[in-house]
């Protein structure tokens, strides 16, 4: 029989449930499959590729096969493990590449995740880059139609010498300059 459960009867609202607790974690479930943490794994995986892919690996690789071959071939009878057709280390040889296998096409994938990131991220900022572009050769064309009307140092130079040569006219004998509107009613002197 069930231990102390209250058997409620057919029609039990809501309140006369047994509840559970929110405020209270639940007991922790027993699981039946281990736990692995993805990213620290995919990790392992990269650095198991990486070293699949050294001249370090296949040198220590062929090293020991060839340890392995010379101890089978030459080693007293007793003391060979894997006779002749080797079919223990063929075997040995299949398991490494079949696992191998996936961990490299994880390693890659998580390197295709990367680069499909870094892809993303220089998109965009090729996007900022080509609006920032666009908005500064706005402004260098706002540049160069406002400087059509600005006065160039060419344009104050011969406004310049126009005005000199115009004094010329107006200088009289003793080196004095006297303006056309000295000669019909005098010096103004409220214009100082």
């Amino acid at each position: 029989m069930a231990p102390d459960r209250e058997k409620t009867p057919s029609g039990a609202t809501a309140a006369t449930r047994a509840r559970l607790r929110l405020d209270q974690p639940q007991p922790r479930r027993t699981r039946v499959l281990p736990e692995w943490d993805p990213e620290a794994f995919g990790r392992l995986s990269e650095r198991i590729a990486r070293f699949l892919g050294t001249g370090r690996f296949i040198v220590w690789m062929t090293f020991v096969i060839i340890i392995w071959l010379v101890w089978n071939v030459s080693a007293p009878h007793h003391l060979r493990f894997d006779p002749y057709p080797f079919i223990f280390l063929t075997l040995m040889l299949s398991l490494q590449a079949s696992y191998a296998a996936p961990l490299i096409l994880l390693a890659q994938n998580r390197q295709d995740d990367r680069d499909r990131v870094n892809l993303e991220q220089d998109r965009k900022q090729n996007e900022r880059s080509i609006a920032d572009t666009e908005y500064l050769t706005r402004e260098v064309a706002a540049l160069r139609s406002g400087l059509g009307e600005v006065a160039t140092r060419d344009w104050i130079r011969s406004e310049l010498q126009d005005l000199m040569r115009e004094l010329e006219e107006y200088r009289r004998p003793d080196g004095h300059v006297v303006f056309p509107a000295e000669h019909a009613r005098g010096r103004d002197v409220d214009d100082r």
